[in-house]
């Protein structure tokens, strides 16, 4: 099975297509059951963000009728196996990124066996960003040099890097050409905080499974990683 990560942005109808490789996985390890798959928000507003992203996964699913399990909680709130019990597959959506990290750092152990037995993983915006082994937080400098647009509201915080999940063993950035977020990847590889990166445009899906990358979407994947004196920038298209 595989970890699906999307780069944020894939919020309609329209992008459901994006989801349906994920769906199709739970399916198949479902075998004739109907599969079970949890969605998880850890939002402001994560009872409608979850209902949200469980429905494009049930309209992603033609011909198959999926049952969601939904957890909403308050951001930060920690998470308990239960949310993740007896599933088919596991979708975590986005928010803010160490308020996600945090919900689900207790079942982090857990997360790592289900997707080695095979449960396929869904990470969105923030959801992807904390599959890797050292998730990249919210900050825009390093060493206190602009690496990144700054939000007004978080200017002068470092880019700090804390334990992830670890179902992929490079950094992942997300929103990248939307929100010009590749200058801060490429400076954490750069920098050494990251051995090297991998980054998703929005409405853009990073399928990691055994054998090559597979990207889906409207938009790129940007790796990043170091070289002799740099770095070194390319894309993996679709």
């Amino acid at each position: 099975m595989s970890v699906h990560l999307i780069g944020g942005g894939a919020t309609t109808a329209a992008d459901a297509a994006l989801y349906a490789p994920f769906v199709a996985e739970a399916a198949l390890r479902a075998g004739h059951a109907r599969p079970r798959i949890a969605v998880i928000s850890l939002h402001p507003e994560a009872e409608e963000k979850a209902a949200a992203l469980g429905e494009l996964l049930a309209e992603s699913a033609t011909g198959t009728a999926i049952e969601v399990h939904l957890t909403a909680g308050r951001p930060g709130e920690p998470i308990g196996l239960g949310a993740i019990a007896d599933v088919d597959g596991i979708a975590v959506g986005g928010g803010v990124v160490e308020d996600v990290r945090a919900g689900l750092e207790p079942v982090f152990g857990e997360l790592r066996r289900l997707v080695a037995e095979g449960v396929p993983y869904l990470g969105v915006s923030a959801g992807a960003m904390i599959a890797a082994e050292g998730s990249l937080g919210s900050g825009s400098r390093i060493g206190g040099t602009v690496v990144s647009p700054e939000d007004p509201d978080e200017a002068g915080d470092e880019l700090e890097i804390e334990t992830g999940i670890g179902l992929v063993d490079v950094a992942i950035e997300v929103h990248v050409a939307q929100r010009g977020m590749l200058s801060r990847l490429v400076a954490a590889v750069e920098s050494g905080l990251v051995q090297g990166g991998l980054g998703i445009d929005e409405r853009t899906a990073l399928i990691v499974g055994h054998g090559e990358l597979r990207v889906e979407g409207k938009g790129s994947v940007w790796r990043v990683l170091p070289t002799e004196g740099g770095v070194l920038v390319s894309t993996i298209g679709v």
